[in-house]
């Protein structure tokens, strides 16, 4: 069974909170590199990982991941406060 693409919004969640890849990699125990990946989207994050990083910026893990490709996060806001 092949894996199912997981989008994210690491490096956009990251850059709004003035967060270095390393900076974020020592807040959830993996080196930078795989913070990279992620964002790329190159490598599917444990669900361990998701839940870490999720925590990181106080934020629902799906709000962070999803399986779809995500809409800029001003769309979710406005769905979401209706």
């Amino acid at each position: 069974m092949e894996a199912r693409k997981i989008y994210n919004r690491i490096a956009v969640l990251r850059q709004e909170r003035g967060m270095s890849r390393k900076d974020l990699a020592d807040k959830i125990g993996v080196n930078f590199q795989t913070v990279g990946y992620l964002e790329r989207e190159e490598y599917n994050p444990s669900l361990d990982l998701a839940f870490r990083i999720a925590d990181v910026f106080n934020l629902p893990v799906d709000f962070v991941f999803s399986t779809k490709p995500l809409r800029p996060m001003s769309e979710e806001m406005m769905e979401r406060g209706n």
